[in-house]
Order: C-alpha cells, then structure tokens, then sequence
C-alpha cells in the first residue's frame, strides 16, 4: 500500500528525487573518501615527517568537506521540496475524493476519520518521504561504500562486520515487527479522540444545558486514556531500539581496537589504518542506525498510507455515467415514478412507490409526520443519495443519466440545518453565485427578509459570520441561507423545512416576496407547518414513506384523513 502511493504521487518530482539521489552520492562519497585521507596523514605524513604531504592531504580534505557540505544542502532542498509537494497532492486528491462521496461513503468513514487521515496520516507518510529522501539514500550508498572501503583497509579487521550487521539488522526487524500492530491501533485511537472532542465543540450548548460536563470529561479522558496507553506500549518497544543500535556499534568499535591492536602488533596493518577502520564501521554502523529511524517510521506511515487509499479507492456511489448527458432545457419539470429508498442493511425502506410531477412555475408542498421519509425525499433530486428503485427525472431525463455537475448547478438547496461558512456575510451569498454584484445580494437579502437586519450591522456585506453561522440567530441563519439559494437563480428550489426557524409573520412576507422570484422556477418545499404550505400548488402528503395524497389545501382537507390531523394537531397546539 505504501509504495503504491509513494508511486503515485511522487511520479512527477522524479527529476527532483533524481537530484537528490545525485547530491547524495556526491555527500556520501566524500563522507567516505576523508577516513581514508586521514589515515594517510597519519601513516605517510606524521610517521614520516612529511609536512608538505600533510598539507596537501588537509587541503584536499578541506575542498572535499566543502563539496560534501554543498550536495548535501542542495539534497536536503530538494527532497523538502518533493516531500511538501506529494503532502500538498496527497491532500488535495482526498479533498477531491471526499468531495464526491454521497450520504452513505460519509457515514462509512465519518467526519473524524477523515478528517485524522488528511491531516495527522498526511503527515506521517510526508514525514517519511523526506526522512527516506535524506536518510534511506545515504544509508545504502554509505554502508556499501563503507564496507568497500573498510575492505580495502584492511580485509581482516573487516571480518567484525560480518557479525555485527547481520546481528543489527535481525534486532531492528524483530523489533519493528513488534512495533506494526500498535501503530495500527494508534491511529484508531486517534480516530476516537477527534470524534469525541468534534462531538463536544459542535454540542458544547447541549452538554451545558443538561449539566452533562463531568459525563463528556470522562468520556474524552477514556478517549485519551486509550490513546495513551497505546502509544506507551509502541513507546516502551520503540525505546529498546536506540539502546541495542549503540550496543551493537559500541561492541563493534571494541572488537575492531582488540583484532586491529593484534593485527597492528603483529605488522599486518599500520596505526593509521586502526583509525580509519573505526571511523568506517561507525560509518557503516550509523547507516544501519539511519535506516532504523525509517524502519520506525515506516510501520506507523504504512498504517497511514492503506488508510490514505482506503479513501482513495473508495468509488462513490454517485457519480457521473461514463457518457453523461450535459444539456438541459432552461425550465425543467421534476418528475418521481416509483421512487424508493433503502439503507444498506435497514429491515424496511425509508421511500417507496413515490410518484408525482412539479413543472415549472409550480410550488409543490411535501408534508408528513417525523420519520415519514420527507427530507430523505429531497436528498434523492440533487443526488446526494440514489434512489434504490424508481426513477427520478429532471427535463425528462434520468438523473443518474446526467452529469452531476450539470444537474446540481441547476438546484439550489436549502437544507433542514442552515450552514453558514466563516467569512463576511457576502462571502457566504457568493457561495450561491461567485460573479453576483452587491445591488444582486441586497436584493436577494430584501427577498429573503434579511436586509433589515444586515442593514443594521455596521459593516453591511462584510459583517463577519462566525463558522456554522453561531454569530446570527437560527432565524437569520435560515435567511442568509435562503437569500443564498435566490442568487444561484436556479430552475430548481428546494426548501427543505427551511422555514421553520421564522415566525409566521416573518414566513407569510417571504413566501409572498419569494413569488415572483421562482415564477419560472419549480419549487419544493418540505414543511411542518400547514400555514406554509396551505398556498402551494399542490400537496405531497406522505406517510410511513409513501404518499397518502396528492392535491391543494382544501381538497385534502375534505378527503385526506393524515393531513386533516396534521391540521387539526396544529390547530389545537396554537389555542
């Protein structure tokens, strides 16, 4: 899975990862050659007395540390640039993906999910790839260099590596083989936290309102709890790798001084040489070391990347057909035949047998008892979920036959919970339609009832809203949220209990002033409220997700047993 992603999103900075691998061989092969150099010093130079060649040989070392020092800044710029790049792509590819999700890949990962795998998982896998551009190329290039060199030292002394890296290696497999189910659990964890604490932000009113503080305190302290004693537990193995790293390479060192003293006893080999062999075996040994702090990250970065792709390969449910239809008429009609709704796994259909057409020009009301299936009906047409069964038409053509840009760029939503973004007020209103001038948002404001009390901030337009919109009332909320949906200019409206935050004076003027600005549009409105729909040109009564009836106010009072009630509960809870 890791390499997978490596590979996708790392193919176009191959030419900076080629000059990283470039600059580091420069680096590593200087890094190299000085040990050699300065056991010459000591051998040909300071044995013998030769200053000149001391010198020379120093100056050399001095030119060769300037042009490891430059290869390896300009590796490092290089692979910082490669590694922000693929976090930025990787980022921006699980926006786009998640950007294309309906109601169900939602409720599959959730919102706290996917938030920790485009952030803390990002990052995981980002840091890995600079570690491994800095570190993983030099590892291979310096133990191989070193071991050569140390070889051509002095082959007998070289004998020491081969117990020692074999033994360093199995150390760090066994270690890290330790290490991957933690990691893995680690992240879940993470999950866990930021689910709780979004819950807690987004609910704060709630928990205070029912003096339910010390309940969500535990709540997240066992959240936390867990988190912690995972990461211990990685933590506890993780800390015994340093530790036998430097065991290993400390008894290297030893055994080096004790077979190179005897060698050196023996003529086999000069002082200077002893020198050299250290330096390359600590050489070789750091690179192995190097490669452990990868080996570290890379369980944990592993974890994250299958997450990573688990979003990644997810296909939404909705989509685009390979060969979508992008025309539309510029006044469509809505039409349901049969429409119905299933959740995976649910014992009973939210929607079914749902049958009726809205032509333009045309409000039609839907209105039902809670749990009738009225909001899930509204879901259906702009394709935030597909219906199961049925079919749902706009301009006489099936929906999933559309393209879903084409098709969405022709509604304009206002949903049950209005949402407002953080930024000024006309920020919020060019959502709807981002080249609309300010006299179309003070005219949209004046349609939806809400200029007044935009005329009353002192910045007008540019008041600042607050995310979600907390800084306005839910009554203003719904009709900043409605004045949006007027300056999209849609062929479609669909107001989904979008009024129910108003009072019934303030709902009266704005479904007047709403009149003439859908009069080519179809309008759809779920509603609770009898008075708001007791205008509408025709009514949807459902029930227990079918329709009961169909017709104007008046007619299904006299025949509709289900909207009579609903008519009589409202008003009997109004005396």
């Amino acid at each position: 899975m890791l390499i997978r992603l490596l590979r996708r999103f790392l193919a176009p900075y191959k030419g900076a990862l080629a000059a990283v691998v470039l600059l580091q061989l420069v680096a590593t092969g200087g890094m190299l050659l000085l040990p050699s150099l300065n056991a010459d010093i000591i051998d040909e130079g300071v044995a013998a007395g030769d200053v000149d060649f001391i010198l020379r040989t120093g100056l050399l070392m001095l030119a060769i540390s300037a042009v490891e020092i430059g290869a390896s800044v300009g590796a490092v710029y290089f692979a910082a640039r490669a590694a922000m790049s693929f976090g930025r792509d990787v980022r921006l590819a699980v926006v786009q993906r998640v950007g294309e999700f309906s109601a169900r890949e939602f409720g599959t990962f959730g919102a706290a999910s996917l938030i920790t795998r485009n952030t803390n998982d990002v990052q995981q896998v980002q840091m890995l790839v600079l570690m491994t551009c800095t570190i993983v190329v030099t590892s291979p290039i310096m133990a191989i260099g070193g071991i050569f060199m140390a070889l051509r030292e002095d082959p007998g002394t070289s004998l020491v590596l081969v117990v020692a890296v074999p033994v360093l290696v199995f150390t760090m497999v066994s270690l890290i083989l330790l290490m991957l189910p933690g990691f893995r659990v680690m992240q879940k964890r993470i999950d866990g936290v930021n689910r709780v604490l979004r819950e807690q932000i987004t609910g704060i009113r709630v928990v205070r309102a029912f003096v339910r503080d010390e309940t969500e305190r535990a709540r997240f302290e066992r959240a936390n709890d867990d988190l912690t004693a995972t990461a211990l537990r990685v933590g506890r193995v993780n800390s015994l790798l340093y530790p036998a790293v430097l065991l290993i390479a400390n008894a290297s060192t030893v055994a080096v001084l004790w077979v190179g003293g005897h060698r050196v006893d023996a003529g086999e080999m000069q002082v200077g040489s002893i020198t050299a062999m250290i330096t390359y075996v600590a050489q070789i040994l750091m690179a192995v070391l190097m490669a452990s702090f990868i080996a570290i990250m890379t369980p944990r970065a592993t974890v994250c990347a299958e997450r990573l792709l688990e979003v990644l390969d997810t296909e939404p449910t909705v989509a685009s057909p390979p060969d979508p239809v992008r025309q539309l008429p510029a006044r469509v009609s809505v039409e349901f035949r049969g429409a119905g709704f299933s959740y995976p796994g649910a014992d009973a259909p939210v929607l079914r047998g749902i049958s009726f057409r809205a032509d333009p020009g045309t409000t039609t009301a839907i209105i039902g008892g809670t749990g009738s299936g009225k909001s899930t009906l509204m879901r259906l047409l702009p394709r935030l979920i597909d219906a199961t069964e049925g079919q749902v038409l706009v301009g006489g053509t099936d929906i999933r036959a559309l393209d879903t840009e084409v098709l969405r760029s022709r509604i304009a939503v206002v949903p049950q919970k209005a949402y407002l973004f953080s930024g000024s007020i006309a920020d919020n209103l060019r959502y709807g339609r981002p080249d609309a001038t300010d006299a179309e948002l003070w005219h949209a404001l004046e349609v939806a009832q809400a200029a007044e009390f935009v005329h009353a901030t002192p910045d007008g337009l540019n008041t600042e809203i607050s995310q979600g919109g907390t800084t306005v009332s839910g009554g203003q909320r719904q009709r900043l949220a409605i004045a949006r949906a007027l300056v999209r200019r849609p062929s479609i409206y669909l107001f989904d209990d979008a009024f129910s935050a108003l009072d019934p004076a303030t709902d009266g003027r704005l479904r007047a002033a709403l009149e003439p600005e859908t009069r080519n549009a179809c309008v759809l409105i779920v509603a609770q409220r009898v008075s708001t729909v007791q205008d509408a040109d025709r009514i949807v009564v459902l029930d227990n997700g079918t329709i009961v009836d169909v017709g104007t106010h008046l007619g299904l009072l006299g025949r509709c047993d289900t909207y009579f009630e609903i008519v009589e509960s409202q008003r009997m809870a109004s005396v």
